[in-house]
């Protein structure tokens, strides 16, 4: 059974790079018929926060993606770690060392004046004298001098690392005890089962480190699958501007969950020239063997497009209960059908969707005074009170078609062009040029409402 996971450390918000592995992780993890677990990696207790873990976990509820069984906290196995690492010490496969910090300090300068690589020289490997007073030793591991690591990625092929090169005795644990990333993540994924490991290529160095650990303690070693990063439009990595920020962000500008997912899931991953897909789709088709080598790149115009694509095909049922979060009730509205049918294709986010439908719903209190120049010239006045009479004297006035046709008749009637009725009118509706299908907005505000606005409008504009 393939068992995944998403080891996030809560240390600041969940980016959209974190966010794509953990998609790819639940994916895989679903196409097999397996488990996807979720572990807090919060052994930084200085750096933890609280507030990041609650938005990591409200982000994947947001986003629908559930982990299998309960979460996981690092913080609450520490007597787990210390048995391993006891056991590490007994077989003389680990052992303590009694550095001080300005031992260290002036090895590395010495090894920096020889423009060697800084790295613990291994003194206490073999150390059988009497430790020195006063020093809290760190627990360190013994790592292959010499030979080569092997990582078999599932993504860039084998990659083989010379233990000489990137390797020395590194720590397990501080002097206080406390397990390092290393150790732990090697140790839980272990225990948890997990089996396929799927991360961003930035941990690739982490990983020779953790097969050390892992053949130390007898461990089956996982299989990997190093994502390479997401850049911006200029090939660097990421930043807050280009897109990585907290993934709740998404939610305040007005992405949709499934726009986000298919957005991240296309970011490295392909299935031919396809770039919509469900849910059921993505899970029945990701392989992580097909993820590209080649970092990917991150569109805001792609995610938009997708936005729009899922708003528009989204039922007005769905949409109104996703528009409460946006300061929008729709639930009693009795013309909430024509009002989200006339302006959900327009609408890239959600949040744009709420401003739409608040500039068609709320009676306008100035209008664009570039509006007003082009549509308020010649007969314009005299032309919206010819058809604010029509209004006012027609008994059924329901549909969208029940305002054309009022429209028609005084374009007939005047005999003039349908844009000298529908510039002026659209800035007296709307206080602005631009702006969905009249005869939608009319039937969406009412008979009164739209009396009213053309009253105000030849008010303030004649």
């Amino acid at each position: 059974m393939v068992v995944t996971r998403f080891a996030p450390s809560p240390t600041g918000y969940l980016h959209i790079g974190g966010l794509r592995t953990a998609l790819f992780s639940y994916l895989w993890a679903k196409k097999n018929g397996g488990k996807f677990v979720l572990r807090i990696e919060d052994t930084d207790k200085a750096r933890n926060s609280e507030a990041a873990t609650e938005a990591i976990l409200k982000a994947f509820e947001w986003l629908g993606l559930e982990a299998d069984g309960e979460i996981t906290y690092q913080s609450q196995r520490d007597e787990i770690y210390a048995k391993y690492i006891t056991q590490l010490l007994d077989e003389g496969k680990a052992y303590k060392c009694y550095m001080s910090k300005e031992e260290l300090t002036t090895l590395r300068e010495t090894q920096m004046a020889n423009k060697e690589r800084t790295r613990y020289d291994g003194r206490y490997r073999d150390f059988e004298g009497t430790p020195p007073e006063g020093i809290e030793p760190v627990i360190r591991i013994k790592a292959p001098l010499s030979g080569e690591i092997v990582v078999k990625d599932g993504v860039k092929g084998d990659i083989s690392f010379q233990a000489e090169d990137i390797l020395d005795d590194f720590v397990i644990a501080r002097g206080d005890g406390s397990p390092t990333y290393n150790f732990v993540v090697a140790v839980d994924d272990y225990l948890m089962g997990i089996n396929e490991v799927i991360r961003g290529d930035d941990h690739l160095s982490n990983t020779p480190k953790q097969i050390v650990v892992y053949e130390a303690l007898g461990f089956n070693i996982p299989a990997f699958y190093h994502v390479p990063m997401i850049h911006n439009a200029q090939g660097k990595k990421l930043s807050k501007r280009d897109g990585a920020t907290d993934v709740m962000a998404y939610k305040e500008m007005g992405y949709t969950p499934e726009a986000l997912l298919n957005f991240l899931v296309r970011l490295g991953w392909s299935h031919g020239d396809q770039e919509i897909f469900s849910m059921e789709e993505m899970q029945r088709l990701f392989d992580p063997k097909d993820i590209n080598k080649s970092a990917s790149i991150y569109s805001t115009e792609k995610l938009d497009w997708l936005n729009a694509h899922y708003i528009k095909n989204m039922s007005n049922t769905e949409l109104t209960e996703l528009l409460t979060s946006y300061d929008i009730v729709l639930t009693s509205h009795d013309k909430k059908e024509i009002l989200l049918d006339a302006l959900k294709e327009r609408a890239k986010t959600l949040v744009q969707l709420a401003q739409l439908i608040k500039e068609v719903i709320t009676t306008p209190s100035e209008y664009d005074a570039k509006a007003v120049k082009k549509a308020f010239k010649g007969n314009a006045i005299e032309i919206l009170n010819a058809f604010g009479a029509k209004v006012s004297a027609a008994e059924e006035l329901k549909l969208p078609h029940d305002y054309h046709l009022l429209m028609e008749a005084v374009v007939n009637e005047m005999e003039i062009g349908f844009g000298k009725i529908g510039n002026p009118l659209r800035v007296a509706l709307l206080g602005k040029m631009s702006g969905p299908g009249l005869d939608a907005v009319m039937a969406i505000i009412g008979k009164e409402e739209t009396m009213l606005r053309i009253a105000n409008a030849i008010t303030a504009l004649q």
